[in-house]
């Protein structure tokens, strides 16, 4: 059978990343079939090890650097791939080799909230002390720039009075859980059909 691939790249303690690896577990269409983590003792390793596919480590200087990257992604024949949580832009030579096939989710509804260092409890707070009244996330696919690739899909929530920047990230987490494997299995599977 002939899927289409995804690697998903994180460098945290990987709620995202095995929620999807867990909604494509038993996919026809679509698998996860790598993970790239640039952080040796990040969680996500231990949260998703029994699963069956690579894992591969590497450091920023091999990222930015050196072509191990690349290859293992020609390696494992990954089409796509989804940014789950990791916090390292990517290089343009990657960012070339898949164009509009590199797709992220930022805790924010952006353009709001987003750029270099905005990532986290950084994009909690600061929706906080903003006083907004809503917030939410966005998955979009990446370009040369922090957060400004084209919006595929946003999701909202309130933001109370109340909230301190952990209940909006609780808020945001299940938004995340609820959206992003949906979001990229229709985003892929309307574009294999075009």
């Amino acid at each position: 059978m002939n899927y289409i691939n995804l690697a998903i790249f994180a460098s945290g303690s990987g709620s995202n990343a095995e929620n999807i690896v867990n909604y494509f577990a038993n996919n026809k269409q679509i698998r996860v079939a790598a993970l790239f983590c640039n952080k040796a003792d990040a969680f996500v390793l231990k949260r998703i090890y029994k699963t069956q596919f690579p894992k591969i480590v590497f450091t920023k200087n091999e990222m930015l650097n050196s072509s191990k990257i690349d290859e293992k992604l020609q390696t494992f024949a990954i089409d796509y791939i989804v940014l789950a949580g990791f916090l390292l832009k990517i290089p343009k030579r990657i960012n070339d080799l898949y164009k509009n096939k590199i797709i992220n989710i930022h805790p924010a509804l952006l353009p709001d909230f987003g750029g270099e260092g905005m990532y986290g409890m950084n994009v909690h707070k600061a929706v906080k002390s903003s006083g907004a009244s809503e917030t939410g996330i966005t998955i979009h696919i990446i370009d040369e720039d922090y957060d400004r690739g084209e919006t595929i899909f946003q999701a909202k929530c309130l933001v109370t009075p109340e909230d301190t920047p952990e209940s909006i990230a609780d808020k945001i987490h299940t938004l995340e859980q609820e959206h992003f494997p949906k979001v990229i299995e229709r985003f892929i599977l309307e574009r294999s059909t075009l």
